[in-house]
């Protein structure tokens, strides 16, 4: 599953600072959710959702399989 939540911020017009300080994770932790190393828990998924004024299936994508 990828996911899109740099793109997501991006689009939305905030900082990634700003959206770890507001999901209270390190700045870290959000570089690596963007990067697919780490998935966020539900609990924040949801909060980050919110944030974003999207749903938490907005931040998600299947991948394709071959």
């Amino acid at each position: 599953m990828k996911n899109r939540i740099g793109e997501l911020i991006d689009a939305a017009g905030y900082k990634k600072k700003y959206i770890a300080k507001e999901l209270e994770i390190s700045p870290t932790q959000l570089s690596n959710w963007i990067s697919g190393r780490s998935s966020p828990p539900i609990e924040k998924a949801f909060k980050l959702a919110n944030i974003l004024n999207v749903k938490v299936d907005d931040i998600f994508e299947a991948e394709e399989e071959n």
